[in-house]
């Protein structure tokens, strides 16, 4: 599943190509039709992602929402559009560029007041400047469930996936299986800047590098990473692998249904609890 910087991406290219002109708007699936009539034609006012949710809005109550999920996927490119092709959900043609979306998990026309009820159950997403992290914090305070569990709950934190979770709870030597309420204050507002530095880092680039300086394979003589998921990390998907800090063989576990990643040394069990149980 894409993680939240991957949809402040689209927001962007999307802003870039269609906004404030009519945007043809179809499903050639058929899936979307009744939603894709209302919307063709007008022209798209903004596009802005919240967490792992992307909004086009044409109207005040007139937005597309899309949730990627597992298998979702946009294609675009410059015009002329190309034969449509598989099971394609919706299809924007503009002026001069097309986007084709397949396989989500959601692709709706929401009104005004279906959109605010839906972002009022996301957490602050660290990618939008009216995030207030305090939110987050007071979720974490109120909740004895792994720290691991916490951040992927897009409840506390929006766009949070496994990539960033694994990857910051490593970069400040965090026990996994820490209760929330027990996080340190400080502790919270450390790893919520790094959040946003991170993120900030995978919009521009379009990948996630979480590598320190002095751990990239340019300075270590390392061999860089082979990996479809592109990007230096520390311990996301290299369990059996040593830590590139302390050597240990990293382990892998599965917590609520996702794998969890970590360092049994660089990041020691806080309060006797291990994540292997």
């Amino acid at each position: 599943m894409p993680e939240g910087h991957t949809l402040h991406r689209l927001a962007r290219v999307h802003r870039k190509h269609f906004r404030g002109a009519p945007v043809a708007v179809s499903s050639p699936q058929g899936k979307f039709a009744a939603g894709a009539a209302e919307v063709d034609g007008r022209p798209l006012l903004r596009a802005e992602a919240h967490g792992k949710h992307l909004f086009h809005v044409y109207d005040r109550d007139l937005v597309v929402h899309v949730h990627l999920g597992l298998f979702g996927s946009f294609t675009e490119g410059a015009v002329p559009v190309p034969p449509t092709r598989g099971q394609l959900r919706m299809r924007m043609v503009g002026e001069q560029h097309w986007a084709d979306l397949r396989g989500p998990t959601a692709c709706e026309v929401l009104r005004d007041a279906e959109v605010k009820a839906l972002r009022a159950r996301l957490g602050p997403d660290p990618l939008r400047r009216d995030a207030d992290p305090q939110r987050a914090w007071q979720r974490l305070q109120r909740s004895q469930a792994p720290l691991a569990a916490l951040l992927m709950d897009q409840r506390v934190i929006s766009g949070v996936g496994n990539v960033y979770r694994a990857e910051i709870l490593f970069r400040h030597g965090l026990d996994p299986m820490l209760p929330g309420r027990e996080l340190r204050r400080e502790q919270w507002d450390a790893l919520w800047a790094d959040l946003v530095a991170l993120m900030r880092d995978g919009l521009r680039t379009g990948r996630i590098d979480t590598v320190r300086p002095a751990d990239d394979p340019t300075v270590t003589g390392r061999a860089p990473r082979r990996d479809r998921h592109g990007g230096e990390v520390y311990v996301y998907r290299r369990h059996g692998q040593p830590c590139l800090v302390c050597g240990t063989l990293l382990p892998r576990v599965v917590l609520a249904g996702r794998n969890l990643y970590w360092c049994p040394t660089c990041q020691p069990a806080a309060t006797g609890i291990s994540a292997a149980g």
